[in-house]
C-alpha cells in the first residue's frame, strides 16, 4: 500500500489548511492511522491518530484543540484539518498507517507517505 499526502503549501498565521492522505488500497486493514510532523532540527512527533472506525482519536497536547483528524474508509483517505495555524506548526507532515494492535511509537507504523510540507508565515 502506498500513502500519498497532499494539501501542503504556504499559509498565514491564523489560517487553516486541510491535509489529505490517500492510500493506493483499502485502509480498513489499518488499525490506526496517524499524522506525524517533523520540524527543522526537531524529531518526528505524533500529531494525531485515529482508530479504524474513527471512534477513538488522539491529539498531541501542544495542539490545544486546533487540529481534527478524520478518515473516510470508503475513499481510503485520511484527513487532518488544521485551524488557527501558528509559525511553530511549520513542518513536513507525514501520513502513517499501523496494522498492529499496538501503535504507540513511530517504529510500530508499517506504512509511511513521502510527506507534505507546509509553512506558516508570521
Amino acid at each position: 500500500v502506498q500513502l500519498v499526502e497532499s494539501g501542503g503549501g504556504l499559509v498565514q498565521t491564523g489560517g487553516s489548511l486541510r491535509l489529505s492522505c490517500t492510500a493506493s488500497g483499502s485502509i480498513l486493514s489499518f488499525n490506526v492511522m496517524g499524522w506525524y510532523r517533523q520540524a527543522p532540527g526537531k524529531e518526528r512527533e505524533l500529531v494525531a491518530a485515529i482508530s479504524r472506525g474513527g471512534g477513538d482519536t488522539y491529539y498531541a497536547d501542544s495542539l490545544e484543540g486546533r487540529f481534527t483528524i478524520s478518515r473516510d474508509n470508503a475513499k481510503n483517505t485520511l484527513y487532518l484539518q488544521m485551524n488557527s495555524l501558528k509559525p511553530e506548526d511549520t513542518a513536513i507532515h507525514y501520513c502513517a498507517a499501523c496494522s498492529g494492535y499496538v501503535c504507540s511509537r513511530a517504529d510500530e507504523y508499517d506504512y509511511w507517505g513521502q510527506g507534505t510540507q507546509f509553512t506558516v508565515s508570521s
